[in-house]
C-alpha cells in the first residue's frame, strides 16, 4: 500500500480527512440553520439541515472504514527510518 508524506498510508489518510472536514462542516451547518431561521427561512433551514445530515452520514461511514482497516496494521504510522 502507498505511505504518503504522513506516515499513513494514504487511503487511511483520505478517510481521516473526508471525515474531519464532514464533522467540521457539519458544526458550521448547525450555525447556518440558526441563521436562516433567524431570517424566517425555514426552507432553506431545512436544506441545511439535510446538508448537516448527509455530512453526519459521510463521517460514519468514514468511521466505519477506518474501524474496518485497523484490522490490518496500515492505520498506524510506518517506521520511515
Amino acid at each position: 500500500m502507498a505511505t504518503g508524506e504522513t506516515g499513513f498510508d494514504d487511503v487511511t489518510f483520505d478517510l481521516i480527512s473526508v471525515q474531519y472536514h464532514s464533522l467540521k462542516a457539519g458544526h458550521d451547518y448547525g450555525q447556518y440553520v440558526r441563521d436562516a431561521e433567524n431570517a424566517d427561512q425555514q426552507e432553506i433551514a431545512d436544506f441545511f439541515r439535510r446538508v448537516m445530515d448527509e455530512d453526519s452520514a459521510r463521517a460514519h461511514q468514514c468511521h466505519e472504514f477506518l474501524h474496518r482497516l485497523g484490522g490490518t496494521d496500515n492505520t498506524a504510522p510506518t517506521d520511515q527510518g
